[in-house]
C-alpha cells in the first residue's frame, strides 16, 4: 500500500475542455468553483460516508505502513552449499517471508543484508569479498573474509531459526 502524494490534482480537467458545452449554450456560463479547485481548497466536506476522524486514522494507517516498508529488510542470498535449499525454503510459502516486507534481492546494490550459507572455501573467498565490497553503505561487523552480525547455528539451519 503506498501513498503517493502529488502537487496538483490529477482528476481535474482543464476548464477550456469541461466547460466547452456551456460556453456555447449560453453567454457568460462560469464554472462551478469546487469541480477544479485542488482538494485542499475545497469547504471542509468530507466524502459520503466518511468522517474526518475515520480520514485521520486512515492517513495515519497509511503513514504507519509507509514508514515500514521503507524501513523493511532486503537480503542477498549467497548460498555456498546445502544450506541455500533452507534459505529459499523461507521465501517459499509455507514460511512466506514476504508478509513481512523481506524481499531476497539478487544483487548487492539493491540489498541492505546479506546471508551467507554455507562453508566458505578459498575458492570463493574472491567472489564473497567483491560482493561484500559492492554492497551499499558497507560497514565494519563469513569471520576473517568479511564481518559477521549474526551467526545462525545448524548445517543447514531450519527455516525457524532464520526466522
Amino acid at each position: 500500500m503506498a501513498l503517493v502524494t502529488r502537487t496538483r490534482p490529477t482528476w481535474c480537467l482543464p476548464r477550456r475542455l469541461l466547460f466547452a458545452s456551456l460556453r456555447s449554450n449560453s453567454t457568460g456560463a462560469t464554472a462551478p468553483p469546487s469541480y477544479c479547485a485542488p482538494p485542499s481548497m475545497i469547504a471542509n466536506s468530507s466524502p459520503v460516508g466518511h468522517s474526518k476522524p475515520v480520514e485521520f486514522v486512515i492517513s495515519k494507517v497509511d503513514s504507519l505502513l509507509n514508514w515500514a516498508h521503507s524501513r523493511s529488510i532486503w537480503p542477498m542470498m549467497f548460498g555456498l552449499a546445502y544450506c541455500d535449499m533452507e534459505m529459499m525454503h523461507t521465501g517459499a510459502t509455507y514460511y512466506d517471508l514476504d508478509r513481512f516486507r523481506i524481499i531476497f534481492r539478487p544483487s548487492p546494490h539493491q540489498s541492505n543484508c546479506m546471508i551467507v550459507a554455507g562453508t566458505l572455501t578459498n575458492k570463493m573467498a574472491h567472489v564473497l569479498r567483491k560482493y561484500y565490497h559492492y554492497s551499499y553503505a558497507v560497514v565494519r561487523g563469513c569471520d576473517r573474509i568479511v564481518p559477521v552480525d549474526i551467526n545462525i547455528s545448524g548445517c543447514p539451519p531450519t527455516a525457524e531459526a532464520l526466522l
